[in-house]
C-alpha cells in the first residue's frame, strides 16, 4: 500500500508549480506597502491636526461620533455601532492607552482585523478553487486514479497540501506586513496593552469583563481565527472544485459567496436566518475588538460552531462525492 507522504508530496510541487503561491506574495508585496503609506499619510495628517496628543484625537472621534447621532440620516444600527465605539474609546481614555499607537505591530493586527472577511479569504481561494476542477479540466485526474491508490488517499493529500499552504499564506501575510509597515512605523508595539473582552448588550458596553493583554498575545489570539477562517474557506472552496467541473466555475461560485457575505454583513440585521451562512461568520477577529456582532445573537462561541458545521460538511461532501462519481469521464 503506497504511503500517503509522497502524495502529498507530490501535490505541494504541483501547487508550487502553478506558481499560484508566489503570485499571492507578489500580490502582498505590491499591497501592503500601498496601505503603509496610505495608513502613514493618515498619521502625519492627524499629528499635524492634533500636535501629536493621542488624546485630544480620541476626544475629536467621540465628539464627531456622539454629533452625529442626532442625524436623521443615519441608520438605527449605524448610530447603535457609533454608541458603543463611543463608551470603548472612552474606556480606552480613561486607562490612558492610545488604541491607535502607530508601529509595524499595531497596522498588522489593523490589516488583519480589515482582511479577515475577505481579502486573505479570495487569497487562499487562488490556491484551493482548482486542486481538483483544474486537474480534471487539464485531464491529468485521469492519470492519477489510474494508479493503484484509492481515491479517499489521493483527496486527502491534496486536502493535507492546501492546509500546509493556507498555514504559509496566513503566516506570510503576519510576516510581510509586519516587516514591511515597520520600515515606516518602527518594530516595537509588542508590549503595548490592548483591551479586550467587550460584552455587547444592546447599545451597552459590559466593561466588567475587559481585560488588558500584551499587543503579542492579542496578535497570537487574532492570528488563530484569522487561521480558523481561512481553514473554512479553504475546504469550502475545495468543496466547489469538486463538485464543479470548471475552474472558473468554482472561482466565480466562492467569489460571489464571499462578496454576498461583505454586503449581507452590513444589511443582514433583519434577517436573523443569515447567522446561519458562513459568509456572515468570517469576522471572528470582530469579538476581540468588541465590534458588535452583524446580526442579533451571533457570539464568538456561535460563529466558531458555524463556521465548523460548515467546515466538517464540506470535507464529508468532497469525499463522498469524489470516491463515488465517475471523475474519468
Amino acid at each position: 500500500m503506497i504511503n500517503i507522504l509522497p502524495l502529498v508530496r507530490n501535490e505541494c510541487l504541483k501547487i508550487i508549480k502553478k506558481k499560484r503561491f508566489y503570485v499571492i506574495l507578489l500580490i502582498l508585496a505590491v499591497l501592503v506597502p500601498m496601505f503603509t503609506y496610505a495608513q502613514m499619510r493618515i498619521s502625519e495628517r492627524s499629528r499635524e491636526k492634533f500636535h501629536s496628543d493621542w488624546r485630544l484625537e480620541i476626544q475629536q472621534q467621540i465628539s464627531d461620533n456622539q454629533n452625529s447621532l442626532s442625524s436623521d440620516r443615519i441608520p438605527e444600527e449605524w448610530k447603535t455601532y457609533r454608541k458603543i465605539f463611543v463608551q470603548q474609546l472612552q474606556y480606552y481614555l480613561k486607562h490612558n492607552v492610545n488604541p491607535n499607537e502607530p508601529s509595524g505591530v499595531t497596522f498588522t493586527r489593523e490589516f488583519l482585523d480589515n482582511s479577515v472577511n475577505l481579502f486573505i479569504p479570495l487569497l487562499i481561494m487562488a490556491v484551493a478553487s482548482d486542486l481538483v476542477s483544474g486537474e480534471r479540466t487539464s485531464g491529468t485526474i485521469k492519470m492519477l486514479l489510474t494508479r493503484p491508490v484509492k481515491r479517499w488517499k489521493v483527496l486527502l493529500s491534496k486536502l493535507a497540501a492546501l492546509l500546509m499552504f493556507v498555514s504559509l499564506i496566513v503566516l506570510a501575510v503576519f510576516v510581510m506586513c509586519y516587516l514591511i509597515s515597520g520600515l515606516a512605523f518602527g518594530y516595537k508595539g509588542f508590549n503595548i496593552p490592548v483591551f479586550t473582552g467587550f460584552q455587547i448588550n444592546g447599545e451597552n458596553v459590559d466593561m466588567s469583563a475587559v481585560h488588558s493583554v500584551p499587543q503579542w498575545k492579542y496578535l497570537l489570539m487574532q492570528g488563530g481565527l484569522v487561521w480558523f477562517v481561512s481553514v473554512i474557506v479553504a475546504v469550502l472552496a475545495f468543496m466547489v472544485s469538486v463538485l464543479v467541473r470548471s475552474t472558473a466555475a468554482s472561482i466565480v461560485v466562492m467569489m460571489a459567496a464571499l462578496i454576498a457575505g461583505s454586503i449581507l454583513s452590513n444589511m443582514a440585521s433583519a434577517w436573523t436566518t443569515a447567522k446561519y451562512l458562513f459568509m456572515v461568520n468570517l469576522e471572528l477577529t470582530d469579538y476581540l475588538a468588541g465590534t458588535p456582532a452583524p446580526i442579533q445573537g451571533m457570539s464568538l462561541p456561535f460563529s466558531l460552531s458555524v463556521l465548523g458545521i460548515w467546515g466538517v460538511l464540506a470535507i464529508i461532501i468532497s469525499f463522498a462525492v469524489f470516491t463515488r462519481r465517475d471523475i474519468l469521464n
